[in-house]
């Protein structure tokens, strides 16, 4: 009997990983199918991206991803896109009077700037006393998620990948150099290589096809949009406390977004909002500025996937070299996904990193270093 679909390739998850890496491959002559659980690409963590580009995001081994992605993301090729992605915001680290040395974490060759009490409190009006201590970076900037995200799925069809929605993969199984493939709607398919781009559901998908997990972590992480009773946010930069308890950003004129920057363990699932966490964001706001949360105009959660220590995972499995690992992004999947793309894709060709991922190092993403 035939099966439903072939192809050279098959991505399992369409988000911002799945769409950016199968366009990479396609447009290097493979033949790629994205299947997509969803009724629509990006449901979870794509679609519920707080949505900004920070250099000193995610550590000492992403941070070179990141800043490797800025050039595409404000000036991408004519044939990706007519416009870039990015537009200013700005950043300030803030700091406790108490803690000690707030800003060890942000990695080298970030570039910064110190801020005095004075400058601090013009940047974020209401600062309340005890929050003297500021770094700006600058650099910062919002991302059009959606419009990267559709730009990477554009590509990946005129080059002549195919995308299947509502197709959740039950169960994959090699032999004879070929990927047998099963969905839970009973349709199958077969491939020569198979590629893990299913974010929180990675370790799932890898039990499908007979592959030992990683131990890969989903995490909650909330968000919310509030209306305060003070005018003029919408220029107000992203303001993220060092200790990792809460980051904002304005959004309208009197609106912000919101999170405790919560990192709750949880199972793969359509991520909600809890209360508690909620409570608390509005409750560590107060901490810092003295605004009137006058309402909770909507409030929603994503998934955060890390791998156990918490970098990325791009590679072939050692024990399966047609089954290839490209999860575990853990948040800075958006901002990063030009240059991880394109050294995921150079790892899975056996070529040289070029382009934007030229110079950087494979080493810190690789899947043997967990065996």
């Amino acid at each position: 009997m035939n099966p439903d679909f072939f192809s050279d390739t098959v991505v399992v998850g369409a988000g911002i990983a799945g769409a950016a890496l199968g366009a990479h491959l396609a447009r290097r002559g493979l033949e790629v199918t994205l299947l997509e659980s969803e009724e629509r690409p990006g449901y979870h963590s794509t679609g519920r991206s707080a949505a900004f580009w920070l250099e000193s995001y995610g550590g000492a081994a992403v941070s070179p991803l990141t800043a490797a992605s800025r050039a595409f993301l404000e000036q991408p090729p004519a044939n990706f896109s007519p416009h870039g992605f990015l537009s200013p915001r700005g950043a300030i680290h803030v700091a406790r009077d108490s803690v000690e040395q707030p800003f060890a974490d942000i990695p080298p060759g970030v570039a910064t700037e110190r801020l005095d009490p004075a400058r601090l409190k013009s940047l974020v009006p209401g600062l309340r006393d005890g929050w003297s201590r500021g770094l700006a970076e600058p650099s910062c900037r919002d991302i059009d998620v959606a419009g990267l995200h559709q730009a990477y799925l554009s590509s990946l069809t005129r080059m002549g990948g195919k995308m299947l929605t509502s197709a959740e993969l039950a169960e994959a199984s090699y032999k004879g150099g070929r990927w047998a493939i099963r969905l839970r709607d009973g349709r199958e398919g077969e491939a020569t290589q198979l590629v893990n781009a299913a974010g929180a559901w990675a370790d799932e998908v890898a039990k499908r096809c007979g592959i030992e997990p990683l131990g890969f972590v989903p995490k909650r992480r909330t968000m919310m949009q509030l209306r305060v009773d003070r005018q003029g946010m919408k220029g107000l930069p992203l303001v993220a406390d060092t200790e990792g308890r809460f980051y904002f950003r304005g959004e309208g004129e009197q609106t912000i977004w919101l999170s405790p920057h919560d990192e709750t363990d949880c199972d793969p699932c359509d991520a909600a909002p809890e209360e508690l966490a909620v409570a608390e964001a509005i409750d560590r706001l107060g901490t810092i500025v003295d605004w009137k949360v006058e309402k909770v105009e909507r409030k929603w959660a994503g998934l955060r996937t890390f791998s156990p220590d918490r970098n990325p995972v791009f590679g072939r499995d050692p024990g399966q070299p047609a089954f290839f690992w490209y999860a575990g992004q853990g948040g800075t999947g958006i901002q990063s996904q030009p240059a991880a793309a394109a050294l995921a894709r150079a790892i899975f060709m056996d070529d040289e990193p070029t382009g934007v991922a030229g110079g950087l190092s494979t080493r810190a993403f690789l899947p043997e270093r967990f065996f």
